[in-house]
């Protein structure tokens, strides 16, 4: 081993997965010098993640990330249909509706971000692992080991992304604050189903003694559990049941294919044939036992926080992690290069907590409400039942995208025009360079101060933050207000209220501008 030497950086982040990547890539525009310790030498092979759901797809546009994905500039588009509990969803009902989708793999999302923060100049350590850390009133200090010996890291801040079992996390003093069941046993596997089993013009399948299921991953609950599938790309299938009870297998050793043909067979009460997947893999085969909900006391320790499943766990039930995970990186990366450059104002950094933790407590809340619905159980049906006849009105329906796609949450704001706080809309624009939409003027990761209505004021009122916040004149179909202050993470800071003078929204203005931006 050899001697430990100390090297500086702006800001560590441990983990190199999608919220470290990303949170680097927020820094790195901002012009901060971020290290990324990442602790396996190479990418994970691992089947986690399969896609993003929420006001993340929408953030991604913001960066211009969105299209690296599928080639396509156009904006995201809504789903007309999604699942709550595995209660069907009629999307297309809305007139505005939230939910957007992105299918990817999490080797696909880590892939993107990583070859952004490479362009950004970001420096990721793979191989190397945090092992401690100290902070004082000016400093962090990372123990760091790799392959070739130990070192010690010196930053201004440290960034936690290093999953639930977080080693930041736990060093610092940080409580996980949940709770823990051993009722629940989720399996999911690649398998090959049989041919003669599956309709090949609609995917679905045809189980004898069951009836005839449906391959979007529609969740099928049945007396016993849930059971759910979907084609895959290669011909395989991704196969997912939920059984409540313990393992009769045993959680110890590795979950096989003729363990998840079992659990198939007890969910549906009859027999599916399948057999391992063809082709080289990586191929998912997991078993997950029990109920882990827990979330961090507090987001920050000092000059350390932490964000993503370092900060919370929860349900996988309708696929919030990342969402959530993702939106915890861009709330804090403007914030963090704020304060960084000096001109962040008071309490800035702390309002990275108060934001996201109340984030983090309602996918809790609507992730344990979805699992009590698919639980199986007499009682629990009867439940479902009325669920679903309050399905049936439109404004039940919004409640329910809005909370899933979360839309719902608003952010504390001195404004009072009803789009303050919330995620900006992305309005079709007509600017002096030609139309464009709002996500397409975020993309320099700088906050935008879009004047709509053609008055004098917001250019006034905003010329002492022009070093700082982009001043956009531009027209719109029906705008929702005269001006808009959207914050770099993509949230309203402040907008003009239809019954202010000019007055009272320029004085308003620079109380926002003021309050975020120094």
């Amino acid at each position: 081993m050899m001697a430990a030497e100390t090297e500086t950086a702006d800001v560590v982040i441990v983990g190199g997965g999608p919220v470290g990547l990303l949170l680097a890539c927020e820094l790195g525009m901002a012009g901060v010098r971020p290290v990324v310790l990442e602790r396996l030498p190479e990418p994970s092979p691992e089947i986690k993640a399969n896609g993003l759901i929420g006001q993340v797809v929408r953030f991604l546009d913001h960066r211009g990330l969105y299209e690296r994905f599928d080639g396509v500039a156009d904006a995201p588009q809504p789903v007309p249909g999604y699942l709550f509990g595995a209660i069907p969803l009629n999307l297309a009902a809305l007139e505005t509706n939230p939910m957007t989708v992105l299918p990817a793999t999490q080797q696909r999302i880590e892939q993107v971000l990583r070859a952004r923060a490479h362009e950004l100049g970001v420096e990721i350590r793979a191989g190397h692992e945090l092992t401690d850390l100290r902070q004082d009133e000016e400093r962090v200090t990372a123990q760091v080991r790799h392959a070739d010996g130990t070192y010690e890291l010196r930053a201004r801040h440290l960034v936690g992304c290093d999953g639930g079992r977080s080693t930041v996390r736990k060093r610092s003093g940080i409580d996980f604050v949940g709770e823990i069941g051993h009722d629940l046993v989720s399996r999911a596997a690649y398998a090959t189903l049989p041919a003669s089993m599956l309709d090949p013009e609609t995917g679905e399948l045809e189980v004898p003694g069951h009836g005839r299921l449906s391959p979007v991953f529609t969740f099928n609950r049945t007396p016993h559990g849930i059971f759910a599938f979907a084609a895959l790309p290669d011909g395989n299938h991704r196969l997912l049941t939920l059984e409540w009870g313990a393992p009769p297998e045993g959680d110890e050793r590795p979950l096989t294919i003729e363990d998840m043909r079992d659990s198939v067979r007890r969910v549906l009460g009859t027999d599916v044939p399948l057999t391992a997947p063809s082709g080289s893999g990586p191929h998912m085969l997991r078993r997950l036992v029990g109920r882990n909900t827990r979330l961090a006391e507090r987001y920050r320790s000092g000059r350390v926080f932490v964000a993503g499943d370092a900060a919370h766990v929860h349900s996988a039930v309708g696929g919030p992690g990342l969402n959530l995970g993702l939106q915890d990186a861009a709330n804090l990366g403007w914030k963090l290069a704020a304060h960084l450059q000096g001109w962040a104002p008071p309490g800035l950094l702390d309002s990275y907590h108060t934001e996201r933790h109340a984030a983090g407590l309602r996918v809790f809340m609507h992730t344990q409400a979805q699992t009590a619905l698919m639980t199986p159980g007499p009682e629990v049906t009867a439940l479902r039942d009325l669920f679903g006849e309050l399905l049936y009105s439109t404004d039940n329906i919004r409640r329910i995208a809005d909370l899933l796609s979360g839309d719902d949450l608003r952010y504390p704001t001195t404004s009072a025009h009803p789009l303050a706080g919330h995620f900006a809309p992305d309005l079709a624009l007509e600017t002096g360079g030609g139309p464009a939409r709002l996500a397409e003027l975020m993309r320099t990761g700088r906050p935008v101060l879009l004047d709509l209505g053609g008055e004098p004021y917001p250019a006034q009122a905003a010329a002492d933050w022009k070093d700082r916040v982009d001043i956009v004149a531009a027209t719109c179909p029906e705008p929702p207000a005269t001006a808009l202050l959207v914050r770099p993470d993509g949230y309203v800071a402040w907008a003009a209220n239809p019954d202010e003078t000019s007055d009272e929204a320029r004085d308003g203005l620079r109380r926002a501008l003021a309050g975020w931006f120094g």
